[in-house]
């Protein structure tokens, strides 16, 4: 028992270690992709022949990583998730120096494969929070998810500012050096990365301080079909809450900038409503686990989904700049709800041996509902307006609550059945 005990502790200690590590490379991931946010589509702009394609470097950042989610996850049960991250960093690395180049050369396509390749770092960066679940037990999933996240925080807010204070570092060819900072960023993730993160889990315990791969395969005895485990309400509920609050976050936030400047607001402050809605995102990370522990997942999800209903409301109510702030305030924290819960509900449908395929076809979902808000949501206020995009994310978001509620009257029933079973 007493071993038992000191093995298990061993396990505790070795995954918040691993959170922590992950919640730096959080912050180093956050920090490259704040970058692009902020000059992306400026450089774009500049780079483009066409004005019309100025935004869509950006939009394949997004493109690229909901191609490359499955082909991630997947990799990383063959070599190991400390292989697999550092393999993602340094091809963000490469496509900040990529981007560099085209700036220099000026030419529009080769930036577009730059961000692009930004983009499979994305993928990557992604499995951070699933890493991290996945090395604890059930009680603590959520506490190593929020963690993860936190590192999220102090990028939202210096990103935009390292944008600036960079932008002029290869002088005289603005924006450059920005980029060329993206690749130290992806440099530093890699190293950090390979030095502090151990591969942890079910098959990797006995050999993480070797920094062995994790053996996880659906060839496994137990491994169910995957249309099993995704029929499943935990598994429908948890993707829900990750593919539709990310796609609604991604839709209005692409929109945002756009559409402050349209309602006779300057760049600054659309720059700004940006920055605290990141803020708003990783924020809430340093108490959502314990909200989810005291209220349960379920209420804290459906608090998620209502206030990003509330950015709508909001939205649609005025569009003087108070409006904008508190409606992607509310947004903020409501997809941080949203993205803590249904990541937590995801890692808890699984076996081991599921892990892979499991966590590849949620990401896969959730990017590829993220692509296509952040390519449409530009077409929508440019024919529709502001208010179009304010009231398009309601039926998403009520499809969310739907599925949401359906889990929550399964897991009832369920409770219900197995309480008149033991009577």
């Amino acid at each position: 028992m007493h071993a038992s005990s000191t093995v298990e502790l061993g396990r505790e200690h070795a995954g918040r270690r691993n959170a922590r590590i992950l919640a730096l490379c959080q912050a180093l991931y956050t920090s490259s992709v704040s970058i692009d946010l902020t000059l992306t589509g400026l450089v774009g702009y500049t780079l483009a022949d066409d004005k019309a394609l100025a935004t869509l470097p950006f939009s394949l950042i997004t493109v690229a990583a909901a191609l490359t989610t499955i082909f991630a996850s997947f990799l990383m049960a063959r070599i190991g998730r400390r292989a697999g991250f550092a393999l993602g960093a340094a091809v963000g690395a490469a496509g900040g120096a990529i981007s560099v180049h085209a700036i220099f050369i000026h030419s529009f396509w080769l930036f577009c494969c730059g961000t692009a390749t930004v983009g499979v770092f994305q993928a990557f960066a992604q499995y951070y929070r699933l890493a991290a679940a996945d090395a604890v037990e059930t009680h603590a999933k959520s506490r190593a998810i929020s963690t993860v996240l936190t590192g999220g925080v102090v990028a939202a807010v210096l990103g935009p500012a390292l944008a600036a204070w960079s932008r002029d570092w290869l002088a005289p060819v603005t924006f450059a050096g920005s980029y060329a900072l993206v690749t130290l960023l992806g440099l530093a993730s890699m190293a950090l990365v390979l030095a502090g993160y151990r591969n942890a889990g079910p098959a990797a315990a006995a050999n993480a301080s070797a920094g062995a791969p994790a053996k996880a395969s659906a060839s496994e005895p137990g491994a169910r079909p995957l249309l099993q485990i995704i029929r499943q309400p935990i598994f429908m509920a948890a993707l829900a809450n990750n593919a539709i609050g990310y796609m609604v976050m991604m839709f209005v936030m692409t929109a945002t900038p756009i559409a402050a400047v349209a309602c006779g607001h300057t760049i600054g402050d659309g720059a700004r409503i940006i920055e605290w809605h990141l803020v708003g995102m990783y924020a809430p990370s340093f108490f959502t686990a314990r909200l989810i522990a005291r209220f349960g997942v379920l209420r804290i999800v459906g608090a998620g989904i209502v206030l990003s209903a509330a950015c709508g409301a909001i939205a649609l109510s005025s569009t003087d700049l108070p409006h904008f702030y508190a409606a992607l305030a509310c947004l903020g924290v409501g997809w941080n709800f949203m993205f803590v819960g249904g990541t937590t509900l995801l890692a808890q449908s699984y076996r081991p041996s599921e892990r892979a395929k499991t966590q590849a076809t949620s990401e896969f979902t959730t990017f590829a509902c993220t692509a296509l808000a952040s390519l449409t949501a530009g077409q929508l206020l440019a024919r529709f307006g502001w208010s179009a995009v304010s009231a398009s994310i309601l039926p998403a978001l009520a499809v969310a609550a739907g599925v949401t509620l359906v889990y929550a009257w399964s897991r009832a029933r369920a409770s219900t059945l197995a309480a008149a079973g033991m009577s």
